[in-house]
Parts: C-alpha cells; structure tokens; sequence
C-alpha cells in the first residue's frame, strides 16, 4: 500500500496543571477539564500513535517505520534511528504552572535510562495577559549555590522568568532549567525522549495530599548552569517566506506565515517532513491526495512524498520540521 500524508489521532495527557483550552480554543475532541497535553506523533514507547484517515488509517507510527523504512524516514533518518522515530511533537495547555525542570542530554539519559536525551523547542500559540515562562538563570550560579537555594526553598529567585505573547519561540537545549508558566498553550517538538527531572512543583499536592516526585539529586548533574544573556529566540518573520527559527542537530523548525497557495518541494531534504498548524485553515495537495489540516492538527509527510501544494483561503501559519 502506498505512502499518503499522514494525520493521527491525537493521544491526550491528563496532567495536574491542564486545563480545557485544547478543546476550546484548538477544537480538540477531548474529555475532562484537566488535559495537559496533545500528543500529536508519538513513537514513545507504549504510547503509539494510529493513523486517522486514509488508506492507512488504524495503522501505528511504529507499524509504518517498519514496513516503509527509508520510504517514510528517510535514508540519513533510518541509518541514524533505525525504526524508532526521532521526534514527539505536542500541543500543550498549561492552565497552571509546571514543575520546574531539567532533561538529561544523550549521553546521560543513554547511561541512567537507556534513552535519547531530550533537546525541545517552544512556539507560544497563545497567552493570556502577563503570562510568563521560565528559561534558565537569572544570575550566575554555581553548583553549590545552585544546591543551597534548593535547601532553603528559595530556588525562584535565581530563576529567569519572562512575560511572553503569540509568535515567541525558545529552544531548550538538554541541561536547560524550564517551566511552562500558566496562561500559555504552545506547540513543542522535542527528541522522542519521556525523561524529565523534577525539581520543584510549587509545593503542590494531589486530592490525597501527595506531593508529585522530584529528582532532585538526577538533576545537579543534568544541570546546564551557564548565564545567557538572552534565552529568547529572535527571528524575523515575513508574509509567504519561509523563515528558519530553529537549526539544531535533532530537528529544523521553520515559519511559514502565508495566504492564497504555495509549492513546498523537498527534494534537498532526507528526511520526512512534519506540519503543525498553528493559525488558521490549510489545504494540503499531492498528486493523488489531499488533506485538510485545520488549526492545532499535524501532518507527516513521508520522506518518499517530495512535492507538496499548500492553499489556504485565510491568514494562515505553519511549524514545518524535519531533521536535517
């Protein structure tokens, strides 16, 4: 059976600080007033995600790369990865504050988890008013100051926080300190890897009086303690241009704000291409398929697919990612 473009059914994530604006504002068909998360491609383990429509529909991510290989992957993708899929791509609602956190980079996770490291990147869909996020230090701090503030619960004080709005984008290399802060719903693409520590939850506690669990002893180690002077990541966006906002060794991110038709063709790439759309309504075509892709939904391109014509009759923008 030939490959299509592939859209799945999202798998949704309960979380302690979710809130209902996956259903409300990106139109998802969940249940609950607490879902956290939309995992839209998912080749965690034990968290597959089935394909939704088409002449694959039912099939598992899994499934796919195992019987289409380079086809769907990519030949660079499958030499690196094998069958196992490099990318998670989510949708998150934070309708409180996360856990403040950190994740090991490649060579860690493999030593304690037998894992993939997991370097992320955020793009803010939405934001209430004076919503903030946390990245990385405030000031220069060394292990032990690090270690001392954790002790005497004065850890938010040497924290960065930062009061963001729609469009801003951060990337969050391994070792990076971060929180998602209440208000925000965005879209996150990060190395198929499920390891965070936890460091601090703002003293919370579950229905039972249960603090959730920190790992407060795997982090000092997976901590980056280095001082930037701008966490925030600064691109220029233009009308019907696509604009590379993230170029990193795991993935490569790019915006594409657009109205009226255009023609992606990728055959300088080696790798399947992921959609997210993050405004509006588009319309995707290839020569035997087309797909509509309605705001807050995905799409995988398989690698084998390299021409794609996109339309929209509205303003509309796109997360398009690939590995590099």
């Amino acid at each position: 059976m030939k490959l299509h473009p592939l859209k799945f059914e999202p798998i949704y994530k309960e979380r302690i600080w979710g809130g209902d604006k996956l259903r409300t504002q990106l139109n998802k068909n969940s249940s609950g007033d607490a879902i956290g998360e939309s995992w839209e491609v998912s080749d965690v383990k034990g968290e597959p995600s089935v394909v939704a429509t088409g002449k694959l529909k039912g099939k598992t991510l899994q499934e796919l790369s195992e019987t289409y290989q380079s086809a769907l992957l990519g030949k660079k993708v499958y030499d690196a990865f094998g069958t196992k899929f490099p990318l998670l791509i989510k949708y998150i609602d934070a309708k409180s504050d996360l856990s403040i956190q950190v994740h090991p980079n490649d060579q860690l996770a493999k030593e304690r988890h037998n894992s993939f490291g997991k370097t992320e990147m955020w793009y803010v869909m939405q934001a209430d008013e004076g919503a903030k996020l946390m990245v990385g230090f405030n000031q220069e701090v060394t292990k032990e100051q690090y270690q001392e503030h954790l002790k005497n619960n004065t850890l938010t004080e040497i924290l960065n926080f930062e009061e963001v709005k729609k469009g801003d984008v951060y990337f969050l290399p391994t070792g990076r300190i971060h929180a998602i802060g209440g208000g925000i719903v965005l879209a996150e693409i990060q190395q198929t890897s499920d390891i965070t520590y936890r460091i601090y939850d703002w003293n919370r506690v579950d229905a039972q009086g249960n603090g959730r669990e920190l790992h407060t002893d795997l982090a000092i180690d997976a901590i980056d303690y280095t001082l930037h002077t701008n966490y925030k990541t600064d691109y220029q966006e233009t009308q019907n241009e696509v604009t590379t906002i993230v170029d990193c060794p795991y993935f490569t991110t790019n915006l594409i704000p657009f109205s009226g038709e255009l023609t992606r063709n990728h055959d300088d790439k080696d790798s399947f291409v992921i959609y997210m759309c993050v405004k509006g309504n588009v319309t995707f075509e290839t020569d035997k398929y087309k797909e509509v892709l309605k705001f807050g939904e995905t799409l995988l391109l398989p690698a084998a697919l390299k021409n794609i014509k996109i339309s929209t009759d509205e303003a509309s923008e796109l997360l398009e990612v690939y590995v590099g």
